[in-house]
């Protein structure tokens, strides 16, 4: 009975796999068209294009890949569970102050000037279009959702499971009716769920709420189910509010470093948001994950003042191992002189200041 749950487990993960990486492998018949309008540098008219990757195309995912990560293969093995203490932040934080939880993943709750901003929520289980199947949480949310605070503001950086998770932001939307902010093409995937967003292109800005958000470009891509690749755009932001500007990054890889620079031009930013986990194996994920050289790499020209790194320990997304994105980032940060306290990884649920 072990043996055929065993094989069993693994067919699954092989189609949730096969699902996220292969979209050649997806019946056509799910293609979605979330966005319609005029071409531009980073839109074909039906699909959205990092430019960089029109002078050089990165590899395309072979099946060998996506057969190692469904066996385990070369994949590091993680615990199934890490401790989590949850906390209960403060209802709101008004003046200057900053503070800043990391919920897990890419989820972070940033409450400043009297204002709640909360990042890619996942509270879900697993971050998969299955309930059954799919890269499952490892540590529990920072903060229960019962515990979260009102939310005035979100941001959905793209479409992919771990970052629009639905069941959490039906959750959020039943109960705070927050604003809703993401890129081209992710409203419409909210609104078809009774969810009211702004999707925005690259260099838009808009106001919420006292704050001004503007879409930046970052080096990513995007799909549900596969065929429907790169039909929504992909973005970090800029948020600009009363106490200093926040940069969150979403998911990118390095791009070339054409981002961040682009993006140091919204700043000066007090805090930033970037991804630190998800790079290996390098020739599958360097195009669109950075390794935590790459990241500091970005910090540097952001010209951020203070960071957090996200995108690690949650969900096993890729061959890594669960403790190599803070011990890589640590020296990384080493290396470049740069003191360790202004670009940190924290456990979940641990509430900080940034100064």
């Amino acid at each position: 009975m072990k043996s055929l749950l065993r094989r069993l487990s693994t067919l699954l993960l092989f189609l949730a796999a096969a699902i996220c990486f292969a979209p050649t492998l997806i019946p056509p018949f799910l293609d979605r068209i979330y966005y319609q309008g005029p071409p531009s540098d980073h839109f074909d008219g039906g699909h959205f294009f990092n430019p960089e990757d029109r002078a050089h195309p990165p590899q395309p995912v072979r099946a060998g890949f996506v057969a190692r990560w469904a066996s385990g293969t070369g994949r590091a093995k993680w615990p199934d569970h890490i401790a989590v203490t949850p906390t209960r932040p403060p209802a709101r934080v008004a003046g200057n102050r900053m503070l800043v939880t990391w919920i897990g993943h890419s989820t972070v709750l940033v409450q400043t000037a009297g204002l709640n901003i909360l990042t890619d929520p996942i509270w879900s289980e697993r971050a998969s279009p299955f309930a059954f199947a799919g890269p499952k949480r490892v540590r529990a949310p920072g903060v229960r959702f019962e515990d979260l605070p009102r939310i005035d503001l979100v941001l959905v950086s793209h479409n992919h499971y771990d970052h629009l998770d639905l069941p959490t932001l039906k959750r959020l939307w039943r109960r705070d009716r927050p604003a809703i902010v993401t890129s081209l093409g992710n409203d419409t995937i909210l609104e078809r769920e009774g969810i009211t967003a702004v999707g925005a292109d690259w260099g838009q800005s808009l106001r919420f709420r006292g704050v001004s958000v503007t879409i930046e470009r970052v080096h990513h891509w995007g799909s549900r189910w596969g065929t429907d690749r790169n039909r929504a755009l992909w973005s970090g932001f800029t948020v600009a509010t009363p106490s200093g500007k926040i940069f969150f990054a979403g998911d990118t890889g390095w791009g070339g470093g054409f981002w961040p620079v682009a993006a140091a031009k919204h700043g000066p930013f007090r805090f930033a948001i970037l991804p630190v986990g998800a790079y290996l194996p390098r020739e599958v994920m360097a195009s669109n994950h950075m390794n935590p050289e790459e990241s500091v790499a970005a910090f540097q020209r952001l010209g951020a003042r203070t960071a957090l790194g996200v995108h690690w320990g949650t969900f096993q997304l890729t061959f890594e191992a669960i403790d190599d994105p803070p011990l890589r980032l640590a020296a990384a940060l080493k290396a470049a002189g740069i003191p360790p306290n202004r670009f940190v990884t924290a456990e979940a649920g641990r509430t900080f200041e940034v100064p």
